[in-house]
């Protein structure tokens, strides 16, 4: 027919043409560019043949189209309407299971299918070669609009994302400029927030690195810390159990000091009414107790506080033994020496009496002038009793250097500083003293007589104790006797009232510790020989400067001190002595004497006015001291003092000037 044959010639051209070559293919998305390579390839009949065959020509013989008898307007019609004919073989092609992989694939399942040849005629071949190259065509067509499409799409998103990234960037430049003086973390969580999504994996790993890091060195911290805390501990506790032990040596070394000092009240027998074997037998237990305790501790370690405690009680109980004994002695002592004192007093008035009344008849009349020969020489040296006395006391300042020469001389730095501890613990409260310390003065005096007495004292914010060397109460009770004399010759020269604190401090730490108030005395008249009373005389050979210096003067770079000065500081100290022997410590015994009372300050008197006198000392002395302990002086001796005072007047005033 001639619109079949027009038809044929219509398909035969659309195939021959560029588009009719190309090769459509439902998986061509998924072959990339082979898609493009196979647009050259020939045509061949397609693998859907045999769907179409089975399933598009029945439905067709069954429902001729309307103008059956004219094949160029069904094809036309076929043209027009595409959507119609793809839709069984794409929507069933996936699901049926005839449904080929390959075209090969294809043609061998169709002809195991159906065993039977079918042979089509080339009029119906054609048409359904027609509508498998239509179908292919129109898939092609709206895959080829598809892919553009999605093209455009793309374009319009990169685009828009380009622009939006252009914007975003002009934004973050106006951002930039106007915040220029923004703090510098601000800026980088802007920068980390537009790199966050690259870096963040990255980030999270060097945060988990980081945090199993933290946990490692926590642990391997706490285990440091844990070994130090041990070690510490462990080094606390033996420094403390060392430190334990040689407390304890030195307790035992003080014990056995203490033991041997008991033993040596063996002299004193004759003055006690006691029994010193229950001393003697409580001593040594006590010693035996502290090496018992040594032992122990030796052999199971370190000694505890409770062995310290009581190896401490056991030193405690022999320093009161000690001093229950040596109080006896004291007082034994003090009884023997006031009857002896008595005994000379009464000489001494009487001689002193008689020696006044034959002054007094013998001496030049009034008009005869200062210049007057005098009828009786005065004594030039001391007496022989008061000159032992002075010796010894020097003596015993002497053997005091002596005894504490080995902690002085150290060269240990643990030592040396126990020495200037203790030396800052007996020295500080003396300096403390003055006339406004008032209710301060009963704690200066118990701070004092705990360090004497062996208990530990706070100076300088820490512990110090005699107790810390063997030598170490020489040391203290020299330093502080020294130190009392030097506050007279300083602080009392140049403030007259000072005196009587001090001297109170003093009396009252001489009444507790008797050794004390001889340091003091073996001070005072080495500075001020006048106290003695004790002229020094030159001998021959002597260097001038060593004889100023035995008179009490200051000799520096072989200059001598002024004589102002020098009355200054004799006035001093011969006023701190005459403060010290009328004064007593208020809260102390007062059923005892006193250790160095007014009977000493009459012999000085008395031995002042038998000596010749000399240019400006002797009349500063006497003013000086007749001015602090005078009324003390007239109060205790009544009529004999005023005696005294007359025979100044009336006899040494004239030896005086004619000196």
């Amino acid at each position: 027919m001639p619109s079949e044959g027009r038809c044929w010639e219509t398909l035969q051209a659309l195939r021959s043409s560029n588009k009719g070559r190309l090769c459509y293919h439902r998986d061509w998305l998924l072959r990339g560019e082979d898609v493009l390579e196979e647009c050259m390839s020939p045509p061949k009949l397609s693998s859907y043949s045999g769907w179409v065959v089975d399933h598009v020509l029945p439905h067709t013989q069954e429902n001729p189209l309307p103008s059956e008898t004219s094949p160029s307007s069904r094809s036309t019609s076929a043209l027009d309407q595409p959507s119609c004919v793809p839709k069984c073989p794409v929507r069933n092609s996936a699901f049926s299971p005839a449904s080929p992989a390959t075209p090969n694939g294809t043609k061998d399942k169709h002809e195991s299918q159906h065993t039977e040849s079918v042979v089509l005629q080339s009029s119906r071949g054609i048409k359904v070669e027609g509508c498998i190259r239509v179908y292919e065509l129109v898939h092609r067509m709206k895959g080829m609009e598809g892919l553009r499409q999605w093209q455009e799409e793309q374009e319009r998103k990169v685009r828009a994302l380009s622009e939006m990234a252009s914007e975003q960037l002009k934004r973050f430049d106006e951002r930039k400029e106007l915040k220029q003086h923004k703090e510098f973390q601000d800026l980088r969580e802007v920068m980390e927030k537009s790199s966050r999504e690259a870096l963040g994996h990255q980030e999270k790993l060097k945060a988990e690195h980081r945090h199993r890091a933290k946990i490692l060195n926590l642990k391997l911290r706490e285990a440091e810390q844990q070994r130090l805390r041990q070690a510490e501990q462990e080094r606390l506790r033996r420094e403390e159990g060392q430190g334990r032990l040689r407390s304890l040596y030195a307790l035992q070394e003080e014990v056995l000091q203490l033991s041997q000092q008991l033993d040596a009240s063996d002299q004193h027998r004759d003055l006690l009414q006691i029994d010193l074997a229950a001393f003697r037998t409580r001593g040594n237990q006590l010693c035996s107790l502290i090496s018992g305790i040594i032992r122990a501790t030796s052999e199971s370690g370190y000694p505890t506080a409770e062995n310290q405690a009581e190896a401490e009680r056991a030193l405690q109980e022999m320093r009161d033994l000690l001093t229950n004994l040596g109080q006896e002695i004291t007082r034994a002592c003090e009884d023997k020496k006031r009857q002896d004192e008595e005994e000379a007093q009464v000489k001494l008035q009487d001689s002193q009496m008689q020696q006044g009344v034959e002054v007094h008849k013998e001496s030049p009349a009034p008009s005869q002038g200062p210049g007057g020969k005098q009828s009786e020489d005065l004594q030039v040296k001391v007496q022989d009793s008061t000159m032992q006395w002075y010796q010894q006391l020097q003596e015993a300042s002497t053997q005091c250097v002596l005894a504490f020469e080995g902690l002085t001389s150290s060269k240990d730095s643990q030592a040396k500083k126990i020495k200037m501890d203790l030396q800052k613990a007996a020295t500080i409260p003396v300096s403390q003293i003055s006339t406004i310390a008032g209710s301060k003065l009963k704690e200066i005096f118990d701070k004092i007589h705990s360090l004497l007495s062996g208990k530990p004292v706070q100076s300088g914010g820490r512990s110090v104790s005699v107790t810390l060397n063997p030598q170490g109460l020489d040391f203290v009770q020299y330093k502080l006797a020294e130190k009392f004399v030097k506050q007279g010759e300083e602080e009392v020269a140049s403030h007259h009232e000072a005196a009587f604190p001090i001297a109170v401090v003093a009396s009252g730490i001489w009444e507790l510790h008797p050794r004390v108030g001889d340091l003091i005395l073996a001070h005072l008249h080495k500075k001020c020989p006048y106290s003695v009373p004790f002229y020094p005389a030159f001998k021959e050979g002597m260097a001038l400067e060593d004889y100023q210096r035995m008179l009490g003067y200051q000799v520096k770079d072989s200059k001598v001190e002024q004589q102002d000065n020098f009355l200054k500081r004799m006035s001093g100290m011969i006023r701190l002595y005459a403060a010290i022997i009328q004064l007593r410590w208020p809260y102390g015994n007062r059923q005892e004497i006193h250790p160095h009372g007014l009977n000493h300050g009459w012999r000085w008197l008395a031995q002042i006015l038998n000596m010749e006198p000399l240019s400006d000392v002797t009349a500063t002395l006497l003013f000086d001291f007749l001015e602090v302990c005078g009324n003390a002086l007239m109060k205790q001796y009544q009529v004999q003092f005023w005696k005294m005072i007359i025979l100044i007047k009336e006899d040494y005033f004239p030896r005086y000037q004619a000196c």
